[in-house]
Formats: structure tokens, sequence, C-alpha cells
């Protein structure tokens, strides 16, 4: 596996949130875990089989709620 280094620029308060959102005290570990999640995450992918796949677990949770 090749590894590379990579950089951005964000804001002070972009990276607080970022660290806050994705439970990670450090820099490195906050923006790792944020492009993991990015990288697996199925609503990234922006197609219409994504879109469905979004409506249908809305429409679930909604058939839950009701029933409850």
């Amino acid at each position: 596996m090749k590894i590379v280094h990579a950089q951005t620029v964000l804001t002070e308060d972009q990276l607080e949130a970022l660290k806050k959102k994705t439970k990670e005290p450090s820099t490195k570990d906050a923006l790792s875990t944020a492009v993991q999640h990015y990288l697996e995450c199925e609503y990234t992918e922006m197609s219409d089989e994504m879109w469905t796949h979004k409506l249908e677990k809305v429409v679930q949770k909604k058939q839950q709620k009701s029933i409850n």
C-alpha cells in the first residue's frame, strides 16, 4: 500500500466541529475518520440508486412510527 501526505485548509471552527463530530481529539485522527466515513458511506454516492435507498429508509421509519 502506498501512503501519501495530504493537506487542506480549514477554519478553526470547522476543525473543532469535525473533532467534536468524529469524537477524535487530534486533527490527524479526525480527518482520517472523516475521510474513511465519506469513502464508506452509502449516502456520498450521488446517484438515483442512492436516493432511492435513502427514501426507502425514510418511508420505513415513518411506517414504524405510525405502528408505535
